[in-house]
């Protein structure tokens, strides 16, 4: 059996140092600094701090600031909808899913561990949209499939006698969604966790009425 040298060694060692960050757990992290000071009072160094990687490796890994916002806020709707999209799944009544849904929102608003930090998309997002193309585009898509999402529940509620003959899903889904925006713009500005619970109580006992 022929034994290896201790050059061949390291010639088949791998070359470069190992990644020492998880990306998905550093762009996270990048996202909470944005999501405390929105996108404009959020430096590099602040992400810096946030994550652990000196400038060069933020570079490396995610581009500049703004490539790591649009990252984040990516990734930001791609949770949402996953916990959405849980909250939709069953066969449970029009107002229990709902609830449901408004739920795992609130879920996501109140997930900070220093303070409430409300919707990503709205505390930080909408503020940039006007000025800045690909933001806007990423919101606005975001707003349409939250939109579509609750329009199918309505529609399957029409279907199923849940609702009056006749009643205007599409109408309905946007009082729904803009319901979850509202949530998210109090929970950011103070309001108590159970009284948002109980918006979204009355908003879902008027949306199945």
């Amino acid at each position: 059996m022929r034994i290896s040298t201790k050059k061949e060694q390291l010639v088949k060692r791998p070359r470069g140092r190992p990644r020492a960050y998880e990306p998905d757990v550093a762009l996270r992290q990048a996202a909470n600094a944005f999501w405390k000071a929105g996108y404009a009072g959020t430096s590099l160094d602040d992400i810096s701090a946030a994550t652990g990687m000196n400038r060069p490796s933020l570079r490396a890994a995610f581009g500049d600031k703004h490539d790591i916002y649009v990252k984040a806020l990516r990734d930001y709707w791609s949770r949402k909808f996953a916990a959405i999209h849980d909250a939709f799944a069953g066969d449970k009544a029009l107002g229990e899913t709902l609830m449901r849904v408004y739920d795992a929102a609130l879920s996501i608003y109140f997930s900070g561990d220093e303070q409430v930090l409300g919707c990503f998309v709205v505390a930080t997002a909408v503020t940039e949209a006007p000025g800045d193309a690909e933001i806007q585009d990423i919101v606005a898509g975001g707003f349409r499939k939250l939109d579509a999402d609750f329009e199918a529940r309505f529609k399957k509620a029409l279907q199923r006698g849940e609702l009056k003959p006749g009643a205007d899903t599409k109408a309905l889904a946007t009082l729904a969604s803009a319901t979850m925006q509202t949530l998210a713009i109090r929970a950011r500005s103070g309001t108590p966790r159970g009284e948002l619970r109980k918006l979204a109580q009355k908003a879902t006992n008027v949306l199945c009425s």
